[in-house]
């Protein structure tokens, strides 16, 4: 079986800077640990100081990003994984390159021109690794919305780029040929925010060669305020991901007066599909209790790896590595049983460490 090009994900991505900061630092941006905002006019100018030191360490993040490089991290076959999404033309969108293509993800970036690309300032103070935000998104009311993970400290987002996607990018040759050569298709929830266009491009162009198309439902903001973007990309889904809580409030929208995950996620399975070529499964996660899968109208659950108090160190980009230890599987054929084990040991690896990062190979078997 060829796997190069087999992953398409699209999505919002953001550039995580890391430093080490000092209190002084600090004062002078007038950040306060333990906070996560949006970046104001004051500061700007401290992305540029934070790029010019020696130990910055730049991370290429944003949801689908972050389950795209997973996958390919499980997948370890070069060229299996393709990125699209907008960044700005400048220093940061060349760091968002040169570290996505060192993750081995052949990304196709929209440059903007006037857009700066979307940041996001990680504080690092007095030694301690600060947790990074998975991801801050402003939807199109001008709301600022928040996802943090267990611990957030010191984030400022600077968003610009990310929001500016256009399917006209998606529709020239070269970009449509990664379409056209994917077997397999992966969109955040997020990105219905941005450019619906060019979802349900891919979406019908999904259905109409019997290609297998997913989403998540990413956040329950999307489920609240982009109900009927949501629902008109839907019947496409074969795959639906998402987490308890989000499962719930799309339970709540649409007035199906029950919280209980197993049936909503048989709910989901159920919804009315474009096309006939694949029975739609949901996979719902609940942190370390039991994922949930319904497909072809049954309910399996699947326990989650177990891990140690004193070995937790970030949930951050869990649930974004789990769908891409999914999706690893999943491309090669395997069983959903073992789509969700590797999805388990993915996110398992990742909330060892600070952010969504991994070791150089996985132990995955």
């Amino acid at each position: 079986m060829a796997y190069e090009g087999i992953l398409l994900g699209m999505g919002n991505p953001l550039l995580d800077i890391s430093l080490v900061v000092d209190e002084e630092f600090l004062k002078k941006y007038d950040i306060k640990l333990n906070n996560a905002i949006l970046a104001e006019e004051k500061h700007l100018p401290m992305y540029q100081e934070m790029a010019s030191k020696p130990n910055v360490e730049y991370i290429a993040g944003g949801a689908t990003q972050n389950s795209i490089k997973v996958a390919q991290w499980m997948l370890q076959i070069p060229g299996a994984t393709d990125y699209i999404g907008c960044i700005g033309k400048d220093k940061f969108g060349e760091e968002m390159k040169k570290n996505s293509k060192a993750a081995g993800v052949n990304v196709q970036y929209l440059e903007d021109e006037t857009a700066p690309t979307g940041t996001c300032a990680v504080c690092v103070v007095g030694g301690e690794r600060i947790m990074m935000l998975e991801s801050i998104y402003v939807l199109s009311t001008g709301i600022a919305r928040f996802k943090l993970g267990s611990i957030c400290r010191s984030l400022i987002a600077n968003l610009s780029a990310a929001n500016c996607y256009k399917s006209e990018h998606l529709k020239k040759p070269e970009n449509w040929a990664l379409v056209e050569k994917a077997k397999y298709f992966y969109i955040a929830g997020f990105f219905l925010t941005v450019s619906p266009e060019s979802i349900q491009l891919v979406a019908e162009h999904a259905a109409a060669k019997n290609k297998v198309f997913s989403m998540n439902l990413s956040a329950p903001f999307i489920c609240e305020f982009f109900k009927d973007a949501q629902e008109k990309a839907l019947p496409y889904m074969d795959f639906v991901f998402g987490n308890e809580t989000e499962a719930r409030t799309f339970s709540k929208v649409h007035g199906w007066e029950t919280d209980d995950v197993a049936e909503i996620a048989l709910k989901i399975s159920q919804w009315p599909k474009a096309s006939g070529t694949y029975k739609r499964t949901t996979v719902i996660t609940q942190g370390a209790d039991p994922v949930i899968v319904a497909e072809d109208g049954k309910v399996k659950q699947f326990p989650v790896i177990l891990l140690p108090k004193e070995k937790l160190v970030d949930t951050n980009g869990a649930g974004d590595a789990f769908v891409g230890g999914f999706l690893s599987q999943l491309v090669q054929g395997k069983s959903i049983e073992d789509c969700v084990r590797a999805g388990c040991y993915a996110s398992n690896v990742i909330i060892q460490r600070s952010g969504c990062t991994y070791p150089e190979k996985p132990e995955f078997k």
